[in-house]
């Protein structure tokens, strides 16, 4: 005997979201303009809860982002392709294709290198989260020239 379920109804205050990889471009005008960004769709379909994009290195690490922290309830980061090397406050970190990072609320970084194929999956709440500069703890060291 078959048997079929109602899905259950409740409000939701998110819409029903899929993007095709290829067919979204990436472009400039995210945080960084060393970066070019994917839209995922997520943004207006959470309504400014969460977004979540790929970024890509677009040009050479020569200054990096500069010692900065997030406000943000949330944000974890998906090495897709490539490498990033990160001071997470005191601590140099060595981010590689497969690793996933939950930077904690307000932890001072700095991204100062990464290779020319890196891409790396963001997902932030809110999606309107702010980037503040801020005072860092230690030396960053040396970027790696691309060839």
């Amino acid at each position: 005997m078959s048997t079929t379920a109602l899905a259950p109804t409740y409000e939701s205050h998110t819409d029903f979201s899929h993007v095709k990889m290829s067919k979204t471009q990436f472009l400039p005008g995210g945080l960084r303009d060393f970066f070019v960004y994917k839209d995922l769709g997520v943004a207006k379909a959470t309504r400014g809860k969460v977004v979540a994009h790929i970024a890509k290195a677009n040009m050479p690490p020569e200054t990096g982002t500069g010692w900065h922290f997030h406000v943000a309830e949330f944000q974890i980061v998906i090495m897709m392709k490539g490498w990033a090397r990160f001071m997470y406050e005191d601590k140099e970190t060595l981010v590689e294709a497969g690793d996933v990072v939950h930077q904690r609320p307000g932890i001072v970084h700095y991204l100062f290198d990464y290779s020319p194929d890196m891409e790396y999956l963001e997902i932030v709440g809110p999606a309107d989260f702010k980037s503040i500069d801020a005072q860092g703890p230690c030396a960053v060291p040396a970027f790696t020239p691309w060839k």
